[in-house]
């Protein structure tokens, strides 16, 4: 039995699935966090949250590396990890520097770094002729304009140093340009009250449609665990409304993708201790990496690709953070794809009315999660608003996309906000 340190976690579903791995691989976990209470709240009313499943809870200053890392060592000569990892994008880069500091597995603190900043990310990859788009990095306004007239309109605008889509934006010109501009520096703070860098990232806007590749890495090797699909909607934001593992593509574009990620992930330094989820754009002119984000993918797909394979991507990061050889074995589940689609809001008000009765009874649903009437709601913006999701999964090929849209459907008639 090992003992693992959790540094933070993300309160969506990777907050139930790793907890869950760990105790179902024979482990347990120290969790460390600076506000306990942001995850409780987080908690379905009336259950105890999983995290609340660690042999410790500790409180420490965990945005402070400066003082985090003397405390992880304390806490190690005291209670002796095995391994140290988190689900949370914004401590990943603190989790890389304990793993090195106590001479636990892990990647190495630059690599995970260059990955979790998207300018970075940009720098590393240029440089080893890995394909991406155009782009620029500047916090003036004038070196901005002057920029983005070079890229050329139509653009995308970027924080450097936030998650799930939150302030990245279409813009067509010089006015939305600086609205976009103007927006990200009123979030001057993350939502772990982590100052943020006021750097803008500028990107060439890519055509075509966004994939995602599944890896695992250990010990210098990086294997494919799968490509996914991706739908994007809200524009001028974009935001994730679905995803079907495997992705319906050609051979030739599968490889492509695939290759592509194999490429960044190894410009990058990302070749051990590493479950990434890469995105890439399938775009006129051939791949182009999106992002790097190394670790398991969100908004469930580990749990689509779960039901496709039989591999659990969160138990294979428990594996890889011990530095253990990861299973990887397929087994035939009898599903051939499975989907999620997710409800996104479009305006702002309070939901009146969700009713997701004879969404539940379907055939092939594996998942319905809806919020209860009586939630604040707001307009989308990033993937933090949704109202829900369905999950579907096709027991004879590339189906599951079509029957969550088909569900999704009935569910948006249905929906009141007012």
């Amino acid at each position: 039995m090992a003992h693992l340190l959790m540094v933070e976690s993300w309160v969506g579903s990777m907050s139930r699935l790793l907890p869950r791995a760990i105790r179902e691989g024979g482990h347990t976990f120290t969790f460390l966090t600076r506000d306990l209470h942001h995850y409780l709240r987080s908690a379905p009313e009336g259950t105890a949250h999983p995290l609340l499943g660690a042999r410790n809870v500790i409180t420490a200053e965990t945005n402070d590396v400066d003082t985090l890392l003397p405390e992880a060592e304390r806490l190690h000569a005291a209670l002796r990890f095995d391994g140290v990892l988190t689900s949370c994008d914004y401590y990943l880069p603190a989790v890389a520097r304990i793993a090195d500091r106590l001479g636990l597995p892990g990647p190495g603190p630059e690599a995970v770094g260059n990955a979790c900043r998207k300018d970075a990310t940009r720098r590393v990859l240029a440089e080893a002729a890995v394909p991406g788009p155009r782009f620029a990095l500047h916090e003036e306004w004038a070196d901005l304009a002057r920029s983005a007239r070079e890229i050329g309109y139509p653009l995308v605008v970027k924080p450097v140093d936030l998650c799930a889509g939150m302030y990245v934006r279409r813009v067509d010109d010089e006015r939305q340009l600086a609205d976009a501009v103007r927006a990200m520096a009123g979030f001057p703070v993350n939502a772990r009250g982590q100052r943020r860098s006021p750097a803008v990232l500028l990107e060439e806007l890519l055509d075509g449609p966004e994939v995602s590749v599944e890896t695992v890495s250990h010990a210098g090797a990086v294997h494919v665990v799968g490509v996914t699909d991706k739908s994007v909607g809200g524009a001028p934001a974009f935001i994730e409304t679905g995803h079907m593992f495997p992705a319906d593509l050609t051979p030739a574009d599968t490889e492509a993708a695939e290759q592509t990620a194999l490429s960044a992930l190894k410009a990058l330094g990302l070749t051990d201790g590493v479950v990434a989820h890469t995105e890439i754009k399938l775009t006129s002119a051939g791949p182009r990496v999106v992002e790097v984000n190394p670790r398991p993918a969100g908004n469930r797909i580990t749990e689509l690709v779960r039901h496709v394979t039989g591999v659990d991507l969160a138990a294979t990061f428990v594996d890889v953070a011990l530095g253990r050889a990861p299973d990887l074995r397929r087994t035939d589940t009898g599903v051939r794809s499975a989907a999620i689609g997710f409800l996104v809001p479009e305006r702002a008000g309070t939901l009146e009315a969700l009713d997701g009765s004879g969404v539940r009874d379907a055939d092939g649903v594996l998942e319905v999660e809806l919020a209860a009437p009586g939630r604040a709601v707001k307009a989308a913006g990033s993937n933090n608003e949704y109202l829900g999701h369905v999950m579907t999964a096709d027991t004879r090929g590339p189906g599951a996309r079509a029957r969550v849209e088909d569900l999704l459907s009935g569910l948006r008639a249905g929906l009141v906000v007012r």
